[in-house]
């Protein structure tokens, strides 16, 4: 028997030899060539003046208003006055007069439209949705401090508009939960006074006194949420010395000095202090501590100091030839549109609008693809990080980081550096405690060469390669010490991706009898164990709102087959349906061998398979929680058991979580748990809950900063049999490359090439005009002549 070349390897042999020599007579197959223009074509058809990247980003107009558009400053306005009046019994007082014991006014925000009464509009042709505002009041005049949440309307404010409590968005059964922080502020005094009396004791272990005075060498900072013993609230307080080098690193500094309080009810007099923790030891009294620590063999830790391992300022020897210019993203054109007004996008086939809310920030509506809805919403929900250790503070923590208002953090970008100088930069606007701010140049809009080709092939005779061009809209929020970078990032072959980077400063913990929560990466520093688990909701509408969920998974399989007797070790492709809500909390499959995709069962290609969209992770590692049945969070962490979820989708179900959960952890304003009710998901309008994250365990590289490249996860939302072939075959950006004759020729398909002059000046642009949030008090309102 002859040696049988396999027909791929002889396919690359011959490929190499054209290549090597591009041989004259060489044997030649079928020619498919495109349509030939040349590349002095089109460099002559290209503009020749000069590139700006600061030119007007083209304009367009939406199909309809934005009917997810945040409160217009008159609506504020309008709304805070009336609500503010005698006769709604809210006994409001204005925040900069108000105490503890005053009610006062918090979030004044849309209610986002029930997707009911939108689709009605969208679809339908019928009125726009009702403008309702979602209005969160504290109420401190009582006893038992509380917050409740109304829905005020309809808007602009009239002799229609009503109030009422806002109950039917939260399984509770009411939108009401306890405040405990109402007395913040006092509590903080009682706290400090404790740590005030021992303060040549925290002199001593610690390095630095919190009394409350202009020199006080640390803070005092408790638990996140508050915690409950019985009926008791206890808080946790732990300190952490203020920072000495110019910079703000004091989550690095621990002191690893912890003092237990019961702070329950209004009255002072009933606030103790229930003991002191040291270098893993429990003292329950101030004098068991202070005999302790009177005692010779008391042993002492090192203590947290401030020096350049926190700064972040450039340092150490420079890296060869660094200080050349570096690269980076030149935009000589924009190829989408914006409608400012409406936040109504266009780019290729895709079009969307954008919303923005206090709790969690950027939102997604109706994106379209090739003219069709295929996401009606989407957008974060939670961002949760759950932490560890043998110390008080580190084994409480577990924040829910919508309380602290994550769109409220998400402040202007660094033109030039958070996102390419030329991109497009769109405000946002925060309507709370009667203010209203403007986070100036927060979401910016820019397309990116990936890097790599979306497509190409070598073949014998010629070389095909496609351009990789993405859109990427961004905004970053700072909660605290973190920076959450969040991309939704568009493609050329029609899958969107939506991808998660932390950096900032690590909350880190004393060195102190720790090893199996974190790694000793600093004098008296350990980097802390934590959980980040970011939700998100997906709301697929796949050629209508009647989806099914399937399952679809690589297995190992043996058979045999008609042309052979003997078994065979092979994998065969299995499919199946998530049947009902009791089957849909999913995680993904071992060897990422599963995947799933929301289909409609009534549409189908010409060849019997249903159209749909696919979902697979597709940068880092998918995380969900690692602590199960959490002591911290009990039933307000629910969403974060599994890496996604579906259900039907419910008007009475808009989001997966409350920034309020964090008040009451064991009866939160939503249990994810009881979306989960048995309902069929067959042919039903379909809502996909992920997770992204990280499992975080801090080591040296994360000093002074977590990078991004170790702290970061991503999904992508694939078509998968939703259309006949590759869309990104449209794009003009593409080349093919001849090599069948004794010279390559390239041709291209009309993509223009780029000639101006561009100044690279652009590309850094001056930052003393660096874009800042700016807060306004809306109501009184203190301008003159009816402007706002």
């Amino acid at each position: 028997m002859g040696i049988r070349v396999p027909t791929l390897l002889l396919l690359g042999l011959l490929t190499f030899s054209a290549l090597a020599d591009a041989r004259p007579g060489a044997t030649k197959g079928l020619r498919r060539g495109p349509p030939r223009r040349s590349w002095e074509h089109r460099r002559q058809a290209s503009n020749s003046s000069a590139c700006d990247a600061s030119a007007d980003t083209p304009s367009i107009t939406a199909p309809h208003d934005n009917i997810w558009n945040t409160l217009t400053k008159e609506e504020v306005v309008g709304l805070l006055e009336w609500l503010h009046r005698p006769e709604q019994g809210l006994n409001l007082t204005l925040l900069e007069e108000a105490g503890a014991w005053d009610n006062t006014v918090g979030v004044t925000e849309l209610l986002m439209p029930n997707k009911t009464d939108a689709l009605a509009f969208i679809d339908g042709g019928g009125p726009a949705p009702v403008r309702n505002a979602r209005v969160g009041i504290f109420f401190g005049a009582t006893e038992e401090p509380y917050m409740q949440n109304f829905i005020v309307g309809p808007l602009p404010v009239d002799n229609r508009t009503t109030i009422a409590p806002l109950d039917f968005i939260y399984n509770k059964g009411d939108g009401r939960m306890p405040n405990y922080d109402a007395d913040f502020i006092d509590v903080y005094y009682y706290q400090l006074s404790v740590a005030a009396s021992i303060a040549d004791i925290t002199q001593d272990l610690v390095g630095a006194v919190a009394t409350g005075n202009e020199n006080d060498t640390a803070v005092i900072a408790g638990i996140d949420p508050l915690q409950k013993e019985g009926d008791r609230i206890i808080d946790w307080v732990s300190f952490f010395v203020n920072p000495t080098n110019g910079f703000e690193d004091g989550t690095l500094l621990s002191g690893g000095f912890y003092m237990k309080f019961d702070i329950t009810g209004r009255d002072p007099s009933g606030w103790s202090c229930l003991g002191f923790v040291y270098n893993d030891i429990f003292y329950p009294t101030v004098e068991e501590l202070r005999a302790a620590w009177e005692r010779p063999d008391f042993v002492r830790r090192a203590k947290a100091v401030d020096g350049p391992f926190g700064s972040t300022a450039r340092q150490g020897e420079e890296l060869t030839r660094d200080t050349l210019p570096a690269p980076a993203m030149v935009q000589s054109s924009k190829r989408y549109a914006v409608d400012r007004d409406n936040k109504y996008v266009k780019w290729m086939d895709f079009e969307f609008y954008l919303a923005y809310d206090r709790d969690t920030g950027l939102k997604f509506y109706e994106v379209k693809y090739k003219g069709e809805r295929i996401i009606f919403e989407l957008g974060l929900q939670e961002a949760h990080a759950h932490y560890a250790g043998n110390d008080p503070l580190q084994s409480h923590i577990a924040y829910l980081d919508s309380w602290y208002g994550l769109g409220s953090l998400g402040f202007s970008l660094v033109p030039g550096w958070d996102c390419p100088a030329s991109a497009t930069y769109l405000d946002s606007v925060i309507h709370d405690n009667a203010i209203t701010t403007t986070h100036r140049a927060n979401i910016c809009l820019f397309e990116q060469d990936a890097g790599y080709p979306i497509r190409r092939h070598l073949a014998s005779e010629y070389v095909t390669v496609t351009k990789n061009i993405q859109f990427v809209v961004r905004w970053i929020a700072t909660v605290g010490n973190y920076d959450y970078i969040m991309d939704y990032v568009f493609n050329l072959d029609g899958t969107i991706e939506v991808k998660v980077r932390a950096s900032g400063y690590i909350q880190g913990t004393f060195y102190a009898n720790n090893e199996d929560y974190g790694y000793h990466i600093h004098d008296a520093l350990s980097g802390s164990m934590h959980d980040h688990v970011i939700n998100y909701k997906l709301d697929l509408d796949v050629n209508g709102t009647a989806n099914s969920l399937e399952r679809v998974e690589f297995v190992p399989h043996t058979t045999t087959y008609s042309w052979s007797d003997v078994p065979r070790n092979t994998m065969k492709i299995q499919k199946s349906w998530v049947e009902t809500e009791d089957e849909a909390k999913l995680k993904w499959a071992p060897n990422s061998a599963a995947s799933y995709v929301v289909v409609n069962k009534e549409s189908v290609t010409p060849y019997g398979e249903y159209r749909g969209y696919k979902l697979a992770p597709n940068l880092g590692s998918p995380v969900y929680l690692t602590v199960q049945n959490s002591s911290n969070l009990h039933r307000a962490a629910n969403f974060a058991t599994h890496n996604l979820f579906a259900t039907r989708q419910k008007d009475t179900e808009p989001r997966s979580a409350s920034a309020w959960n964090r008040q009451d952890p064991l009866n939160p304003l939503v249990d994810f748990n009881h979306f989960f009710d048995g309902e069929s998901l067959d042919q039903e309008d379909l809502v996909i809950w992920f997770n992204l994250g990280m499992h975080h365990v801090p080591s040296g590289s994360d000093l002074p900063n977590t990078v991004t490249t170790n702290a970061q996860a991503g999904i992508a939302i694939i078509p998968h049999n939703y259309l006949l072939g590759d869309p990104s075959i449209q794009t003009s950006h593409s080349v093919h490359v001849d090599i069948s004759g004794e010279e390559a020729e390239a041709n291209v398909f009309g993509g223009e090439e780029a000639t101006c002059a561009y100044d690279l000046s652009q590309l850094y642009p001056d930052l003393s005009n660096y874009p800042r949030s700016e807060a306004i008090r809306k109501w009184p309102n203190v301008y003159t002549g009816g402007a706002l």
